[in-house]
């Protein structure tokens, strides 16, 4: 089964809108990225996905990425050095255990919606939108 293949449309579409609610009221960018395995470790993994989808490239280095492996049952959140230097420390770890538990009770696009709106809380808090802001990036959520 191909990673896209997990969501139903209705879920892909309640992921995408849950992106562009949090990202309105922010100059921040936030992806989803899905696929079925991750051969590495999650983390580093995350680390390879970021740099492909260019989300380095944001002009004050706010964008957050929320990676998933399927079959491995792995996730992470990757948060680029402009929005790391804002969070509490420990935000993402806190991020990452509000979304363990919706998947653990089989919730799998609530959490990411959950990690979503995290972020999402925490972009606008340090990073409000701005009337000259662009939306860099597209495509808010990709399967490999």
């Amino acid at each position: 089964m191909k990673a896209k293949d997990y969501f139903t449309p209705e879920e892909q579409k309640r992921i995408t809108d849950a992106v562009e609610q949090a990202e309105k009221n922010t100059s921040g960018e936030i992806r989803v990225h899905v696929e079925n395995e991750c051969r590495i470790d999650v983390l580093d993994r995350a680390v390879q996905i970021f740099a492909m989808l260019k989300m380095h490239k944001t002009k004050l280095r706010n964008g957050v990425l929320i990676y998933l492996s399927l079959k491995d049952h792995k996730f992470a959140i990757l948060g680029d050095a402009g929005i790391n230097a804002k969070v509490p420390e420990d935000f993402w770890d806190s991020t990452k255990q509000a979304m363990l538990e919706e998947f653990q009770e089989n919730r799998l696009t609530e959490g990411i919606i959950k990690g979503i709106t995290m972020a999402g809380e925490k972009l606008k808090e340090h990073f409000p939108y701005k009337q000259d802001d662009v939306d860099e990036l597209t495509n808010d959520i990709s399967f490999g």
